[in-house]
């Protein structure tokens, strides 16, 4: 069954719209849906910052952030293309593979509102935790008939698809191939489906042309332009080869057709999309765009609620087991001081309706206790009575005056945060607890985007110029995290190696570009995010590298970015 828009939501292709300030008059509309970040790992040769503001820059009407079975850089994206006011598409892109492993199809996926970001949140998480980290392995199956526990993906609905041909090839078998492709396409995704044209000024681009307008026709496909995008400006392009080199473990100069024939994958300016694609292919990326409403600052978190027992509510389970607690801590008594501060605290947490979060944290602390591992909780939430009435922290509040609003403030409008440290030795029991009580749909540790220091910087992008190893690790040795670029020269001149030299400058150059670029995702040491319902359709899963872990594809601050 294909899932059609229904006429209503089909807009014609755009007419003319207002040109943004300071563009000259008559140049199209233009929405770029084909762009990696640099958290496509070693592809992406841009931050998605820089792309958003390029986007700004060139007066594009939309930009879709589309990194490979990720959602990693999208909330970057996000936060930047709100305060340029850049409407922002959240998308990704996918190698779709026979049994054999070769690539049946490859498309893109764009979230047309909130149940079709879900939707491609939990196609990132099963092809991500089906396979082992930092790869994924998705099926044409998986949209077109995928197992009982995942049908509301067929067809992935609430989505919109552009297929991504290959470059041509020259015999009957590519254009047999690229007719399935199509027809699989149409079959699947009905009316939400388009197919992709990519020129990026190679040889064979004029006839590339003409066969993806001859199957789109056969198809009933709307053609759309696409850009591939991978740097926002042409300029990145050593820095992508420096990628593709150290993506592939062999130098550049050993690359060969491993490396991007020309500079042409960055966000380019709308008169040269105008003087290379039709206008009809051009007015349907902002057609594409315009379908697509779905805005992360829909994300919404809930806390998990099983911990209050059948018949009682949260409020009342949580101030019953505060009191518990509190003639615990105080049998001969407890003071009147503590008891107005647990009144106020609790009143205060029932009106931001925080309880869950309360008795969710209780629950972890009271197991840990349970099993004799030491824990103590710490920071801002030792101004807290009631969670050292639930043993969470170990601050007195009869004997000194408590600050709570540090902890919980209405006006600051943000979910508390309680840290407790738990004992390195047992902490995994506690973490293992947080899987099993959970499950791993659930609840999933938080990433940490691991990224290149200087050290690494120079290793990877020297390695990559071919520059001899035993002066790598020489000069890589002896820089420190504070040199600056003039620093380095510094080290190249005493390493032997002449500052002034092409070699030398460039590997400068590139290191200095790198720091900072992710490398991977790594785990957070004990950052949880446990969710109500299924923590897939909020944010995209993947298996870590110590076994029995998986992690979301955010860290903390792409959470506290979003309010989660």
């Amino acid at each position: 069954m294909s899932h059609t828009l229904p006429p209503s939501s089909l807009p014609q292709a755009p007419g003319p719209e207002r040109q943004p300030a300071g563009f000259p008059a008559g140049l199209p509309d233009y929405a770029e849906l084909f762009c990696l970040s640099n958290f496509t790992f070693l592809q992406g040769a841009s931050h998605a910052e820089e792309l958003v503001a390029r986007a700004v820059q060139l007066g594009y009407s939309a930009l879709a952030i589309t990194d490979e079975c990720s959602l990693a850089g999208v909330v970057r994206a996000h936060a930047e293309a709100k305060k340029a006011n850049l409407p922002l598409l959240v998308g990704a892109h996918f190698h779709l593979r026979q049994a054999d492993g070769r690539v049946a199809l490859s498309l893109i996926a764009l979230a047309r509102n909130r149940n079709g970001y879900g939707n491609l949140s939990e196609l990132i998480t099963l092809g991500r935790t089906r396979s082992e980290k930092g790869t994924y392995l998705l099926h044409p199956a998986d949209i077109a008939d995928p197992a009982p526990e995942f049908a509301h993906l067929k067809g992935l609905p609430d989505c919109l698809a552009i297929l991504l041909p290959a470059y041509p090839g020259h015999d009957a078998a590519d254009l047999d191939r690229l007719h399935a492709q199509a027809a699989w396409m149409s079959a699947h995704f009905g009316g939400r489906a388009w197919i992709g044209l990519t020129l990026l000024h190679r040889a064979f681009d004029d006839a590339h042309r003409a066969t993806i307008e001859e199957v789109a026709w056969q198809h009933k496909l709307p053609v759309t332009a696409l850009g591939h995008v991978c740097m926002h400006v042409r300029s990145r392009k050593p820095l992508q080869d420096t990628l593709s080199a150290i993506r592939l473990g062999k130098p550049v100069a050993e690359c060969g057709y491993g490396l991007a024939q020309n500079a042409e994958q960055h966000l380019r300016a709308r008169l040269r999309l105008a003087n290379i694609h039709s206008p009809e292919a051009l007015a349907e990326t902002v057609r594409i765009a315009r379908l697509c409403t779905f805005s992360l600052d829909e994300l919404r978190y809930e806390y998990p609620d099983e911990l209050v027992p059948p018949g009682q509510t949260a409020v009342g389970y949580l101030r019953a087991e505060t009191y518990i607690g509190a003639h615990h801590r105080f049998p001969e008594g407890i003071p009147a001081k503590v008891q107005a501060q647990i009144e106020h605290e609790l009143g205060l947490i029932g009106e931001l309706r925080y309880e869950p979060y309360f008795l969710t944290v209780y629950d972890i602390v009271r197991f840990a206790r349970s099993q004799g591992i030491l824990c103590q909780g710490r920071g801002s939430a030792a101004n807290s009575a009631v969670c050292y009435c639930l043993g969470v922290t170990e601050v007195d509040p009869a004997r000194g005056n408590l600050l709570f609003e540090r902890f919980i403030s209405k006006e600051r409008n943000e979910p508390p945060d309680i840290d407790v440290d738990f004992e390195h030795q047992r902490r995994e029991e506690v973490i293992q607890y947080i899987y099993n009580k959970y499950g791993r749909a659930r609840a999933a540790l938080a990433a940490v985007v691991i990224s290149y220091r200087p050290k690494s910087a120079l290793r990877d992008s020297g390695r990559a110029l071919g520059i001899d190893l035993a002066l790598v690790e020489k000069v890589s040795k002896t820089h420190h995290w504070f040199d600056s670029k003039s620093d380095l020269l510094k080290r190249l001149a005493e390493s032997g190696l002449d500052p002034e030299s092409a070699p030398a400058r460039q590997w400068a150059a590139l290191a200095q570009l790198l720091l900072g670029f992710p490398r991977h995702l790594s785990q957070h040491p004990g950052g949880f995010v446990i969710a109500k319902g299924k923590l897939s359709r909020l944010v995209p899963i993947e298996n870590a590298a110590m076994p029995e872990r998986s992690v979301i594809q955010w860290d903390k601050n792409d959470l506290e970015e979003l309010g989660l």
